[in-house]
């Protein structure tokens, strides 16, 4: 399980900034954060097989589990190290780039989870509209799906005025998106301290099957995957 040891560790190791520190200390990141976030993703690794079985649920580094090292090579901030860890659920990478993908973040300052995009080409986006536009039966799966649960909240870069002024709020909300994720937001660190996260995480993200099945059929029609259905 994860713990303030963990979390110290993090803040520690982000301040120090030093492979040296690092290195010194390794024993401490491979017991309290290395360990629990892999013992987490093998605990979610059949509910995410049952979501879909084409996603990579390897618990391994640059597989499911994030780095400890940044890529700094195109970013102003040089800092060698992350203060978050997190697990990572998508399809093969080299073979389906920019899919949809199901997420956990664990910072010291808050848990994240969900499903959606880090970034959705605008292609997807348009197939996405369209579906939404003609009501396709995927997309009125997603929405109830969406709009029966009040654990996740929809979010993502919108324009700025509505291109879609017609249309009820709730459609508006996604059709004046570039980009959609369903994020959980808690700061309950006895949920993060305990053994009861993989669960609690597994029994929520369950809820947004329909709107993952409803972004994956986007980027495959999107793609020339699907062109009809």
């Amino acid at each position: 399980m994860f713990s303030a040891k963990s979390f110290d560790f993090l803040i520690e190791n982000r301040f120090n900034n030093s492979k040296e520190w690092f290195h010194e200390h390794k024993n401490i990141y491979d017991e309290h954060v290395l360990k629990p976030l892999t013992e987490l993703a093998i605990e979610m690794t059949s509910t995410i097989e049952s979501l879909d079985p084409t996603i990579v649920t390897t618990p391994k580094i640059n597989k499911v589990l994030s780095r400890i090292y940044r890529d700094t090579r195109f970013s102003k901030d040089k800092s060698l190290f992350r203060e978050s860890v997190w697990l990572s659920y998508k399809k093969d990478k080299k073979e389906f780039r920019h899919y949809p993908e199901f997420f956990v973040v664990i910072t010291p300052q808050v848990l994240m989870y969900g499903c959606g995009y880090y970034y959705m080409m605008p292609e997807t986006v348009k197939v996405m509209r369209e579906m939404i536009e003609e009501n396709h039966p995927a997309w009125q799966k997603a929405l109830k799906a969406y709009e029966k649960q009040d654990i996740f909240e929809l979010e993502g870069d919108m324009y700025k005025r509505t291109k879609y002024p017609d249309y009820p709020e709730n459609i508006r909300n996604w059709l004046d998106r570039k980009t959609v994720c369903c994020t959980k937001y808690s700061t309950d660190f006895d949920l993060v301290f305990s053994d009861k996260l993989a669960q609690k995480i597994c029994e929520d993200i369950v809820l947004m099957k329909d709107v993952y099945d409803f972004l994956v059929l986007c980027e495959q029609k999107a793609r020339g995957v699907i062109k009809y259905d």
